[in-house]
């Protein structure tokens, strides 16, 4: 009966899988033409199990609401509604989300918050730079923290960030070094969390030099919270981020229950972390399993506990809060809630955070991906970014297999993040050259090359760092659904780093144009890619390129 009612309020699609469970004879036709469609070319040594895309159906069902449902929250009020049998689901009001258009815009904004800030700050990042611009950020926390003590009434300001280990701790001068006057001034009020991957240990860990150890795993999640104001991003705090890196941003505005969620996110990934003492050293937390000294199942157990229990609690409380707020038997009325303080009006809007961490066996970002590209009908549009063009074969092969039109957005190599890099590195737009290119020749083999296309970023003076997709329903001008955060939809983002992102699902025709303005900002700079486009100057990659390629495209 749970089954049946999950299938009830899920798409189309899984309706009719879920009909066919075991015992009825249609299932293996139906799977095994499933596996064939999506079964192109796909990498030999990693075969997935199409029960895969059942996932959202076969997690715990939602509790069922016996109360009717009422005008405000229809039980089938949007098509994605299946995504909360994974997350929890976050009703707001459109007016509550802003997209955000620039570098700049998103440094002057982030420095405003930290200005007003009078409870919490969390940041969340892959690292913190050491220029000016950065050292104005940490003067801006500093003056912050100062005057929350000097207040008449002093307030209980906390300052939570969590960056990675490996990469924060790159050279002499690093974001350890960029925070510790905070954490020497204010012990207190100020915790600063490195994460370590329990996959980078003992003789590998000793051998690997600095830089390339940032290949085997990293904490990439871009989080920045401002009491219950937050940015989501795939921005890094660096000043390229600042000034000319481009990338995708979005700031929901008064979002208490969000702002909640990501705080214990941060905190639940804190406390797995490596803490930063304000002498330089490192400390791990009381109790929890060393990340590389400790036993690596041991540890990546813990974690995931830690983090599911914050996912799961999470989830529990929005269904309480959907039932209490829809279907209690006591509702209140427009009038009871305003004069209760609550003056929210009904959501239009539903935010879903979509975690992945493959080292602890965290999955979600990565099934709720592949299911929304399976599910996307004939006549929809998928409108795809990333700054490194590195699919996994899973992701490659839905794209080629299923019946949307997809768009995809990449960086030509001069706004690649690695152009004129020294050593080796300067070789990886290159390779990413040389994966479009055979990305390219697929497409065209099948003749896919009117509902695939691809397209290059370019922009004098700038790089390109944007990641994310938008939804266009068939028939429809305008997104109704965007994913936007950290991954970048390769191998890394999927398996070797931590990563979040959240899926907003709208039926504001507002909200709905501000993506889809977005979307067209970041298309317009781009050239569509053709068989002439290898046969440029530029795009010849070096056999030696080539033939490294496929032994380290898992790594970058």
């Amino acid at each position: 009966m749970a089954a049946a009612a999950a299938a009830a309020a899920g798409p189309v699609l899984w309706r009719r899988l879920l009909g066919l469970l075991p015992g009825r004879p249609g299932l293996a036709a139906l799977l095994g033409r499933l596996s064939d469609r999506l079964g192109r070319n796909r990498d030999r040594r990693r075969r997935r199990s199409p029960w895969l895309l059942l996932a959202p159906l076969l997690s715990p069902a939602v509790p069922q609401v016996t109360s009717p449902p009422c005008c405000l929250c229809p039980e089938g009020v949007h098509r994605f509604q299946w995504i909360r049998n994974l997350v929890p689901e976050f009703g707001v009001s459109s007016s509550h989300v802003r997209v955000l258009a620039s570098p700049a815009e998103f440094f002057e904004l982030m420095k405003g918050q930290i200005k007003v800030a009078k409870r919490r700050v969390v940041m969340a990042s892959l690292y913190l730079g050491t220029g000016p611009l950065e050292q104005e950020l940490v003067d801006c926390l500093e003056n912050t923290l100062e005057k929350s003590l000097q207040a008449k009434f002093p307030s209980d300001l906390k300052v939570s960030i969590l960056l990675d280990f490996t990469r924060g701790s790159r050279g002499r001068k690093n974001s350890r070094t960029m925070l510790l006057p905070l954490l020497q001034r204010f012990p207190e009020q100020v915790r600063v969390s490195l994460f370590h991957t329990p996959n980078l240990r003992g003789l590998l860990r000793l051998l690997i030099p600095e830089r390339f150890n940032e290949t085997i795993g990293l904490q990439h999640i871009k989080v920045y919270l401002f009491d219950n104001n937050i940015i989501l991003s795939g921005a890094n705090l660096s000043d390229s981020y600042f000034t000319n890196r481009q990338d995708r941003y979005v700031f929901l505005q008064d979002c208490p229950e969000i702002a909640d969620f990501f705080t214990e996110l941060v905190d639940a990934v804190g406390d797995v972390s490596l803490q930063l003492q304000g002498d330089d050293t490192v400390q791990v937390v009381e109790g929890m399993v060393h990340p590389y000294k400790g036993d690596r199942a041991a540890y990546c157990r813990a974690a995931n506990k830690r983090v599911m229990d914050v996912i799961n609690s999470a989830r529990a409380r929005q269904q309480v809060l959907h039932a209490q707020t829809f279907h209690g038997d006591s509702l209140l009325t427009q009038e009871d809630a305003a004069a209760a303080g609550d003056r929210r009006p009904a959501p239009d809007t539903w935010i879903y955070p979509l975690i992945q961490m493959k080292p602890f066996e965290i999955q979600i970002d990565e099934i709720v991906t592949e299911t929304l590209l399976t599910e996307a009908e004939r006549g929809a549009k998928i409108y795809l970014t990333t700054g490194y063009f590195n699919l996994t074969q899973a992701y490659m092969d839905l794209v080629l297999g299923t019946r949307a039109e997809y768009q995809i957005l990449l960086a030509s190599p001069e706004v690649n993040g690695f152009f004129g890099a020294k050593g080796v590195a300067g070789a990886i737009p290159a390779a990413y050259v040389h994966i479009e290119r055979q990305f390219y020749r697929e497409v065209c083999s099948l003749g896919q090359q009117e509902r695939v296309q691809l397209q290059e970023y370019w922009r004098r003076g700038w790089t390109f760092h944007a990641k994310g997709l938008w939804l266009y329903l068939a028939g429809s001008s305008l997104p109704c659904l965007t994913l936007i955060g950290s991954p970048n939809f390769g191998y890394r983002s999927v398996h070797r780093d931590l990563e979040a992102q959240i899926a907003i699902v709208t039926e504001s025709r507002a909200l709905q144009q501000q993506l889809h303005q977005e979307q067209e900002q970041l298309y317009l700079r781009s050239g569509v890619v053709s068989s002439s486009t290898f046969e440029q100057p530029s795009r010849q990659v070096k056999l030696w390129v080539k033939m490294v390629t496929p032994l380290i495209k898992n790594f970058f």
